[in-house]
C-alpha cells in the first residue's frame, strides 16, 4: 500500500518538525508550508492525502487567516480533507472551521495519540474498504434488515467501525442505536476491552462530575468508598453515550472538555487521569435544532459527529418485519423452550402493515407477549391482533405514575409530545387540544426544546 502523505501548514517551524517526526515514526511522509502563499503552489506540485491546517497565521491570533485558507482550499480541492489546528480559546472558530468542511479539529498543546488517530481515521473513511463476499463482520451478523436504504446504513457503520472516529446515532426511540453502537465496537480494534454504557438522559448534573469521573471517598456526603467513573471503565475500549440530547448544558460543557483533552479530574482528587476511549452516541432528538435554539452546544456537537448515522423509523422499511418476527420468534423459542413455534405468511404479512410507532422494540414486544398467551406451536394473524388491539387500548387509557415518579415540568413534556404526535405537528391543533393558545404552546415548545414543524 502507498505511504500516504500530510501537508503540514503552519508558521511555526518548530511545531512541523515535531509533528512529522511523530509521522514519520508512525508510517506516514509529510511536507510543510510556513506562509500562506505557498500553500497553493504546494498543492498543485503534488496533491497530499490530508492538509493539517494551523488557523492562527497572524499576530492578532484571531484564526480568521486559518478560516480563510480553510474555505480557499475547500474551494479548490473539495475532497481533500483538512484537519484543523487550534489553541482551546479558539474552539468556537473551529467549530466554524467544521461547518466550512474541515474533518475535525486538534487543539492545541495537542495529545500524540489522539492526533494519529484522527489522521488514521480520516484516512480510512476517505479510503475504499475492500470488498470480500467471504467475510461477515460479527459484529454486524445478528442485525435484521434488507431494506436497500437500511443495507447502505449498515455499510456505512461497518466501515467506520474499523477507526476510531466519533460516531453519533440517531433515530426514534426503539430503532436500535444501541444495537448498532455494540456492533460498531465489536468490529472495532477495542472489542476485546470494555463498552461502558451511559444513560445521560438518567444521569442529573448534580451527579454528573461523580458518575462520569468517579469519586474519592470523603468527597462528599455519600461518598463512602472510592468509585471508578465510566470514563475510566471505559480506557482503551468504548463509551457510549445514549440519549447524549438530555444532557444539561453545565454538564455539557464537563463532557466536552473532556472529548476534547482525554483528561479528567476524579471528584475529590487534584491529580488529572488520562484515558484513552473511543465515543459513541445516540439521541433520538434533533441536536442541530438544539443547537439553534440554546439547547446544545455547537461546539460539543461538531466534537460527537464526526459519522452521523441515522436510523430509518420502522414504518419506513415495512418489509423487514416479517424478517424481524422470524428471528424474534426464532430467538424466543429457544429461551421459551418451543421449537415448534412459527408464524403463518398470513400473520407475518398482517405484521407487515401496522403502524409501530415505537419501532423495533415494539415489534419485538408484541411477539413475545403473542407467543406467552398463545399456547400452540403455530401463530396467527388473529393471535397478534388481540395483542395489538390490548396494547392500543392500554395508551387510550390515562395512567397516572405514582407520587415522585415524575416532575410536573416532565409530565407536561410529555402530555405536548404526544398531543403534537396525535395532531402530526399541527401547532393550532395541539394547542387547541391542551387548552391553551397557540403562542403560549410555542414558548413551551422552546423552553423545553422540543422539536416541531410549524403547520397550522
Amino acid at each position: 500500500m502507498q505511504t500516504k502523505e500530510i501537508l503540514l501548514i503552519d508558521d511555526d517551524q518548530t511545531v512541523c518538525i515535531s509533528i512529522g517526526l511523530l509521522l514519520k515514526r508512525a508510517g506516514f511522509r509529510s511536507r510543510s508550508v510556513h506562509r500562506p502563499r505557498d500553500i497553493f503552489p504546494a498543492l498543485a506540485e503534488k496533491l497530499p492525502d490530508l492538509v493539517l491546517l494551523d488557523m492562527n497565521f497572524t499576530i492578532e491570533t484571531t484564526g480568521r487567516k486559518g478560516l480563510e485558507i480553510l474555505n480557499n482550499i475547500r474551494q479548490e480541492y473539495p475532497q481533500l480533507p483538512v484537519i484543523l489546528m487550534t489553541g482551546w480559546a479558539t474552539v468556537q472558530l473551529a467549530v466554524e472551521g467544521m461547518k466550512a468542511g474541515a474533518r475535525d479539529f486538534i487543539a492545541k498543546p495537542w495529545d500524540n495519540k489522539q492526533l494519529l488517530s484522527s489522521i488514521k481515521t480520516i484516512l480510512a473513511l476517505d479510503t475504499p474498504a475492500p470488498q470480500d463476499s467471504k467475510s461477515t463482520p460479527t459484529g454486524f451478523e445478528h442485525i435484521v434488515g434488507a431494506n436497500p436504504d437500511f443495507k447502505d446504513i449498515l455499510a456505512v457503520a461497518q466501515r467506520v467501525s474499523k477507526t476510531d472516529a466519533s460516531v453519533l446515532i440517531c433515530g426514534e426511540s426503539g430503532t436500535g442505536k444501541e444495537l448498532i453502537a455494540e456492533a460498531i465496537h465489536y468490529e472495532s480494534e477495542r472489542a476485546q476491552h470494555p463498552f461502558v454504557k451511559v444513560n445521560l438522559g438518567g444521569i442529573s448534573a448534580s451527579l454528573f462530575e461523580s458518575e462520569m469521573f468517579g469519586h474519592k471517598k470523603g468527597a462528599y456526603t455519600d461518598a463512602i468508598a472510592d468509585r471508578k467513573g465510566r470514563f475510566e471503565l471505559a480506557d482503551r475500549g468504548t463509551i457510549f453515550l445514549d440519549e447524549i440530547g438530555d444532557l444539561a448544558m453545565s454538564s455539557q460543557v464537563k463532557l466536552l472538555r473532556v472529548l476534547q483533552e482525554k483528561t479528567f479530574e476524579v471528584l475529590g482528587s487534584s491529580t488529572p487521569i488520562r484515558t484513552d476511549f473511543r465515543v459513541l452516541s445516540a439521541t433520538n432528538k434533533d441536536l442541530e435544532y438544539m443547537v439553534t435554539q440554546g439547547g446544545f452546544r455547537e461546539d460539543l456537537y461538531y466534537r460527537i459527529n464526526l459519522i452521523k448515522i441515522e436510523l430509518p423509523p420502522l414504518r419506513e422499511r415495512a418489509s423487514d418485519i416479517p424478517l424481524l418476527a422470524t428471528r424474534f420468534i426464532d430467538n424466543l423459542k429457544i429461551v421459551y423452550q418451543r421449537p415448534d413455534l412459527h408464524a403463518s405468511p398470513e400473520a407475518l404479512a398482517w405484521l407487515a402493515q401496522q403502524n409501530f410507532p415505537g419501532n423495533i422494540r415494539q415489534l419485538k414486544n408484541l411477539v413475545e407477549r403473542t407467543l406467552l398467551i398463545h399456547p400452540g406451536p403455530r401463530l396467527e394473524a388473529q393471535d397478534f391482533q388481540r395483542q395489538y388491539r390490548q396494547e392500543l387500548q392500554k395508551k387510550n387509557t390515562i395512567e397516572l405514575p405514582e407520587v415522585g415518579q415524575v416532575s410536573l415540568e416532565e409530565m407536561e413534556v410529555m402530555m405536548i409530545r404526544k398531543t403534537l404526535e396525535f395532531y402530526q405537528n399541527k401547532v393550532a391543533l395541539a394547542a387547541r387540544a391542551l387548552g391553551v393558545t397557540r403562542s403560549s404552546l410555542y414558548r413551551r415548545l422552546q423552553k423545553y426544546h422540543i422539536p416541531y414543524d410549524d403547520q397550522t
